[in-house]
């Protein structure tokens, strides 16, 4: 990488100026004035060939009872907020999509969507009653345009259950964990969120911890 970056560019979620947030040996991150969206500099994306392989690293069994207690958040609220007669994709589902593995052991109905490993784009044509969309968000090169198209792909009432990890002001990004994989290129912030649910067209939002959730 240059020494030298530029000090403004443009944010991928809502257009502002984002000035340079933090630089550092091969990681450069802007953060944007006015959603606070913190993404890295595009020139730093890995090519897809690098992406692939970086998911395919991860050890995600389906049948780890610790997998699916992380993914819990979302599953326990999808059987919650839903019935087994209602639809729902599972968008991201990537190399183990264990989501959808606990949700059909309790007869729900859920279909896997993913850009590298369940490539389906005519599950992209019709809408669901909820989405999950797991550790998702952060790998969106273009958070708008997916957030556009997840919005588009709720029925009426529907919902979008995100998990991520948010920034906030009171955490150290120099020493972050969450920044340092290559393929987390957009971070959110609680007003990120926000800016989302009122320019997206989300009637509402809540967030508990990692869980984003998204209402039509």
């Amino acid at each position: 990488m240059q020494p030298k970056q530029n000090t403004t560019t443009s944010c991928p979620l809502c257009s502002s100026k984002a000035p340079l947030f933090y630089q550092q040996n091969d990681r450069c991150f802007f953060q944007c004035s006015t959603c606070f969206g913190i993404f890295l500099d595009e020139k730093l994306r890995l090519h897809s060939s690098k992406e692939i392989e970086r998911y395919q690293l991860h050890k995600n069994d389906v049948e780890d009872l610790n997998y699916q207690k992380f993914v819990a958040p979302i599953t326990t609220a999808i059987q919650r907020d839903f019935t087994t007669t209602d639809k729902g994709l599972d968008f991201g589902a990537g190399t183990g999509p264990v989501i959808s593995k606990v949700l059909e052991d309790n007869s729900f109905q859920i279909v896997q969507y993913d850009p590298f490993f369940h490539k389906h784009p005519n599950l992209l044509k019709t809408t669901y009653n909820y989405i999950a969309c797991c550790e998702v968000m952060e790998h969106f090169y273009h958070p708008k345009k997916e957030f556009k198209l997840l919005k588009q792909l709720l029925k009426p009432n529907g919902k979008l259950y995100c998990m991520t990890v948010l920034f906030d002001d009171t955490i150290d990004f120099q020493d972050w964990y969450y920044k340092n994989d290559p393929t987390h290129v957009f971070i959110y912030h609680q007003k990120t969120i926000q800016w989302i649910k009122e320019n997206i067209g989300f009637s509402k939002v809540t967030i508990e911890y990692r869980l984003i959730t998204f209402s039509d």
